[in-house]
């Protein structure tokens, strides 16, 4: 069994990097509009808190869980709102210790995990390091929120991979949820990591192909650009329809992007 060791370490620095850039603002910046509608900087903290105690929660309370995960299936629609709404209508101080205490929580209880365990989620149980990956690409999409309403560019790292990971995995389940039918077949996903190396996913004779950088490949299934604006290419028409509709996040299909006005790709 491969140590998750990395992946625990790789999440904590993701947190590290987004806590530096809204450790400094102002209480007036903290309700900056960030590219999701309806939501403020405050929003995309408040709901990275809320996931990371519900992680939390999985991980060492499974029937306080499946308690939660009642109410979320009473009200679908509201429920993950109102858990960003409440924590973005806290002093900023207040909401910040809030995420810093959970995440803090989380690290310790995963790498305290028994080997081969196994928790519960709003899908199927997740291993310790599976839960540590689904965070880590939450807490990058929402950091990319912050950013763009910051008007920041952060430079990418290789904790990356972790990312196109999730989205290659969540393949059939962007059909799915859709109600398309799901794909029997491998595809070839070949991006380059910020570092220059080349991550590669599936036979390397496929016919249905994906290329690209791999922020531009982040951007696309984490749905923070439209792919019009990224460097992402597809052969083969299984592969074009999947850069459509592709998704890293579990839940209904999200609504996406709109394509910048100038046309331009990512930086």
């Amino acid at each position: 069994m491969a140590d998750p060791t990395p992946v625990f370490d790789d999440l904590r620095q993701e947190s590290e990097e987004l806590d530096r850039l809204v450790a400094r603002l102002g209480p007036g910046e903290w309700g900056l509009a960030t590219p999701a509608p309806g939501w403020s900087v405050a929003h995309q903290i408040a709901h990275l808190a809320w996931t990371d105690r519900s992680a939390l929660l999985a991980v060492t309370d499974a029937d306080g869980f499946r308690e939660l995960v009642e109410k979320a299936l009473a009200e679908p629609d509201a429920f993950v709102d109102r858990g960003a709404e409440e924590g973005a209508g806290l002093p900023s101080d207040v909401l910040l210790a809030r995420w810093r205490e959970g995440r803090a929580g989380l690290d310790t209880a995963l790498r305290a995990a028994p080997p081969g365990a196994r928790f519960p989620w709003y899908g199927p149980p997740m291993s310790a390091a599976s839960v540590a990956t689904g965070r880590l690409m939450e807490t990058w999409a929402h950091g990319q929120d912050v950013a763009d309403a910051l008007g920041v560019v952060r430079a990418p790292s290789d904790r990356l991979r972790h990312v196109v990971r999730i989205g290659v995995r969540a393949r059939d389940f962007a059909f799915g949820v859709r109600g398309l039918p799901v794909l029997g077949e491998e595809f070839r996903v070949e991006v380059r990591g910020p570092s220059g190396d080349l991550w590669t996913y599936g036979p390397e004779g496929a016919a249905q192909r994906v290329t690209g950088r791999a922020l531009d490949f982040c951007l696309l299934v984490t749905q923070r650009a439209h792919r019009a604006d990224l460097a992402v290419r597809a052969e083969g028409a299984d592969a074009d329809r999947w850069l459509d509709i592709a998704q890293a996040f579990a839940g209904p299909p999200g609504a996406g992007r709109a394509p910048r006005p100038d046309g331009g790709t990512a930086a």
